[in-house]
């Protein structure tokens, strides 16, 4: 799994024209599903975003996690976190995967982000051409794929 994370003010993702999820003080959460995923990899994930500590403390400091500050969760499926762009122009996504691996996989990171956390968690739509906004603060954007744990 490959997530890019967002420390945001505010995030919303439409569908349509109509706004399906939305969260204010807390992290966008962009997930990319491989076929190599598994139930280990969703566990090992949410515990490290949960507590990953990138909000400021009282002095400024990246001191605090996501519980520290009871923030809000956006989680938003995207298999272009899985590009493959090593030969040519045109980016392959071979390793990204297909719905009827995907789609269990991604709702169990959501259920496992539920169970793990009292706030909000709203997602967007697995699938559907989604516009996403955001405000995000810091700017702070970190990367963590499950298969290389730096």
């Amino acid at each position: 799994m490959r997530v890019v994370i967002q420390r945001v003010s505010q995030a919303k993702v439409e569908v349509s024209g109509k706004v399906i999820g939305q969260t204010e003080k807390g992290l966008l959460i962009f997930l990319g599903i491989e076929n190599a995923d598994t139930q280990e990899d969703i566990d090992w994930l949410v515990h490290k975003i949960k507590n990953l500590r990138i909000f400021n403390d009282e002095q400024g400091m990246m001191n605090k996690s996501l519980l520290d500050i009871g923030g809000e969760v956006l989680i938003v499926s995207q298999f272009t976190l899985h590009a493959k762009t090593k030969k040519g122009h045109r980016p392959s996504y071979i390793h990204a995967a297909k719905p009827d691996v995907a789609i269990p996989l991604y709702e169990a990171f959501i259920k496992k982000f539920k169970e793990n956390f009292n706030q909000k968690v709203a997602t967007g739509q697995f699938g559907a051409m989604m516009k996403v906004s955001l405000v995000n603060e810091g700017p702070v954007t970190i990367f963590i794929d499950t298969k290389n744990k730096e």
